[in-house]
C-alpha cells in the first residue's frame, strides 16, 4: 500500500486534473512527483523553489484570485519558517487554503533538527479558525484531503511516515475499545502503539485524526465516573491539554500528557525508533506511563 506522502501526491494530482478551481503550490519538495501535472496545468501547479515564505504568500494570492490552493512542503519549512505568512496572508485576511506538510515531528532523523517540527500543531493552534488533521493511515489522509478541498476553510493536514495498521474513517473521537478505569486519547499514528501499551488495562481508547476542532462532546460522552484522561499526541506534549480542560471544566478530572518533550531540545540523529524512545512515545514507555497514571 502507498504511504501517506505518495497517497497525498496521487490524490492531489487527481484533484488538479479534475477541478479547474484547484491549484497546487510547491517549494521544490515533491515537484518531481507532480511534474506531469505541472506539464498539463502550468498555471495551476506552481513550484516557487526553496522560498517557503513565498510559497504561502503565493497560495494566498491564488485564493484572492478565486482558486483553492493546496500548499505543500516539509512542516519545518511550511509552518515554522513561513508562520508569519500563514498568520498575515491567510488568517488575517480570512483566506482559505489547504496546507499539507510531511515530516511530522521527527520523520527524517538523519536530516537533523532542521527538518524536525514537533511544535507545528501548537503554532497553528495559536491562530483561530483552523482545521487540523493528523491522519494515522494513508486512506485517512486521502479522505481528509478530499474533504478539505471544497469550500474556503483554512486547513492544516499533517502527514507522517509512521502509520497505523488499519484506517479509521469516522469523524470526531472514535471509540476503539471500552473500559471503566479511564480514557486514553490516541492521535493519528499513535493509535497502534497505544493499543499495545494499554493491553490488559481497563481503559477506554479513543482515536481521532482531527484535533481541531476538538471533539469535546465526544470526550464528555466517553468519560464516566472516573475522569482520568491520558492524551497521547505525536507532537509537542500537552498541545491539546487546554481542549481537554475546557471539555471537562465542570467535572473533576486528572490529565496525563504524552508527546514530544518540552524540557529539552532533542538534537540526536539516529532512527525513528531512537526518537520514539527519547520522547517516551514507544509502546513500552507509553505502557509504563499509563500504568503509573491509572493506578495511582
Amino acid at each position: 500500500m502507498p504511504n501517506m506522502r505518495d497517497t497525498f501526491l496521487a490524490t492531489a494530482e487527481e484533484i488538479v486534473n479534475t477541478d479547474q478551481d484547484v491549484a497546487i503550490v510547491l517549494a521544490d519538495i515533491s515537484a518531481a512527483a507532480l511534474a506531469e501535472a505541472a506539464r498539463r496545468h502550468p498555471d495551476r501547479v506552481i513550484n516557487v523553489g526553496i522560498r517557503e515564505q513565498l510559497l504561502v504568500s503565493t497560495g494566498a494570492g491564488l485564493a484572492l484570485a478565486g482558486l483553492r490552493p493546496i500548499v505543500h512542503t516539509f512542516n519545518a519549512f511550511l509552518v515554522e519558517r513561513a508562520f508569519e505568512q500563514i498568520k498575515l496572508d491567510l488568517s488575517h485576511q480570512e483566506l482559505g487554503a489547504v496546507l499539507v506538510s510531511y515530516g511530522a515531528s521527527y520523520d527524517m532523523p538523519m536530516e537533523g533538527r532542521t527538518h524536525q517540527a514537533p511544535g507545528d500543531v501548537a503554532l497553528i493552534d495559536s491562530l483561530p479558525g483552523w482545521y487540523v488533521h493528523v491522519p494515522g493511515h494513508p486512506e485517512e489522509a486521502r479522505r481528509l484531503l478530499l474533504d478539505s478541498v471544497p469550500g474556503d476553510s483554512r486547513t492544516y493536514l499533517r502527514l507522517s511516515a509512521q502509520e497505523n495498521s488499519e484506517p479509521h474513517l469516522g469523524v470526531g473521537l472514535q471509540t476503539i475499545r471500552q473500559g471503566t478505569r479511564g480514557v486514553v486519547i490516541a492521535v493519528g499514528p499513535m493509535l497502534d502503539r497505544v493499543l499495545e501499551a494499554a493491553e490488559g488495562m481497563d481503559v477506554t481508547v479513543l482515536y481521532t485524526s482531527t484535533v481541531r476542532p476538538f471533539d469535546a462532546e465526544g470526550l464528555r460522552a466517553a468519560v464516566t465516573g472516573v475522569a482520568d484522561v491520558a492524551l497521547v499526541e505525536p507532537y509537542l506534549k500537552g498541545t491539546s491539554a487546554h481542549c481537554v480542560a475546557d471539555a471537562l471544566a465542570d467535572r473533576p478530572h486528572r490529565l496525563l500528557n504524552l508527546g514530544t518533550r518540552r524540557d529539552t531540545e532533542v538534537r540526536i540523529y539516529g532512527t525513528l525508533a531512537d526518537h520514539d524512545l527519547v520522547h517516551g512515545l514507544d509502546a513500552g514507555s507509553i505502557a509504563l506511563s499509563l500504568k503509573e497514571f491509572f493506578t495511582r
